[in-house]
């Protein structure tokens, strides 16, 4: 079995996480990144730990692609391997060890009773082992994905349009800068853009971040954005890896900036993110506003927790999804894989992340009426609003 690279928090650590058009937890999914990281070696039992050293420390994100019911889904599929495999990856890496080995022993009782016998739908045989470890301990990421043809990657064999990064941006109001993000795939091109709108938008008295409809990724935007709003080193979350899980890679690459080692139980490897200013932030002096809805999730919880903890923004929307356990992709017997968080985000102050119950807001108003809100908050009438492309 080999372990692929997944994000939960892209950039260093990955969030893997939702797909816009989701109405359920079991819907959250990502699609394909714009420039995967390459494979790992398939001859070989590549631990997770060891997609996990690269995902959290090099900065790489591969998004998870939806899986498509290929032509073959009914063919028989014989369980014992593919769940004592799930298992064991869940009992060795799980971020939790007491509910990795919760997970284990359900996942085999319900094996030894029969329960997966008569399966032969590869997808109904994954959303099955889903519910049944979700039915021990609810994790917003953790999920079991069923084999995907090659074929369902290329165009026009029911694959799903990858998410965009950059939904919207510009001058919403007179110096009032907005943009509205997707995901946070870490990869050059949105880099780049987004480095673009925050020279074109560095006198901004106000800038609403709109993450409403903002499903994952990483921390590469994160660092970008975080770079122009501070002006001082800060101190932002502190994010645990499973001791087990980077002792068995072999070592773990050399920490930057952004995280940095923090002393921690010999059960975890700690980190803590970390704000570094650049040498001239842009926006130190600008009001910042987060916009969130009930699909924020995952990475875009962190930037949430990130400055609603450090008072640098104002949330304004709903409570967010609650997908907060970062990890990897593995690899399991038959083509099916599955998402397994290995570490957990947190407030360093409270201890307490935001896995099962989301990042509340300062300010509570539904989703569709937050940009609203905001731009009554700072000040602007209807009538001082400016048309940007998408925005409603």
């Amino acid at each position: 079995m080999t372990a692929r690279l997944c994000p939960h928090m892209a950039v260093r650590p990955v969030y893997k996480h939702a797909y816009p058009a989701a109405k359920s937890k079991e819907d959250f999914l990502m699609p394909p990144a714009p420039a995967p990281t390459p494979p790992l070696a398939r001859n070989s039992r590549t631990s997770l730990a060891t997609a996990l050293a690269s995902l959290l420390f090099a900065g790489a994100v591969a998004l998870t692609a939806q899986p498509v019911r290929s032509e073959a889904s009914a063919q028989p599929v014989a369980p014992a391997g593919l769940v004592n495999a799930l298992a064991r990856e869940l009992a060795d890496n799980f971020v939790l060890p007491d509910v990795g080995a919760r997970y284990a022993a359900a996942l085999q009782s319900r094996l030894a009773s029969g329960a997966y016998a008569g399966i032969n739908d590869p997808e109904a045989l994954a959303r099955t082992l889903t519910s049944d470890l979700q039915a021990v301990a609810k994790d917003g990421h953790l999920r079991v994905f069923p084999p995907q043809p090659a074929a369902s990657a290329q165009p026009g064999h029911g694959s799903r349009p990858r998410l965009t990064p950059i939904l919207a941006s510009g001058w919403i109001a007179d110096k009032v800068a907005y943009i509205d993000f997707g995901v946070f795939p870490g990869d050059p091109d949105t880099l780049k853009q987004l480095d673009a709108f925050i020279a074109e938008h560095a006198g901004a008295s106000t800038l609403i971040i709109d993450a409403r409809h903002h499903h994952g990724g990483g921390l590469a935007e994160m660092d970008h954005l975080f770079a122009q709003m501070f002006a001082k080193e800060t101190p932002l979350v502190v994010m645990d890896t499973r001791a087990a899980v980077v002792a068995r890679s072999g070592g773990v690459p050399a920490d930057g900036p952004w995280l940095r080692p923090a002393p921690a139980p010999d059960s975890v490897v700690r980190r803590v993110h970390v704000v570094t200013p650049a040498a001239h932030p842009v926006w130190a002096r600008t009001k910042v506003i987060l916009l969130t809805s009930g699909k924020t999730a995952s990475a875009a919880e962190h930037l949430a927790l990130s400055l609603k903890r450090t008072g640098r923004a104002t949330l304004v929307g709903e409570v967010t999804y609650g997908a907060g356990n970062f990890g990897g992709e593995v690899d399991l017997p038959g083509g099916f894989t599955a998402f397994v968080p290995v570490g957990r985000t947190y407030d360093p102050d409270t201890g307490k992340g935001w896995e099962g119950t989301g990042v509340a807001p300062d300010v509570a108003v539904p989703a569709d009426a937050a940009l609203a809100k905001a731009l009554e908050m700072i000040g602007v009438r209807p009538d001082q609003r400016r048309p940007i492309a998408g925005v409603s």
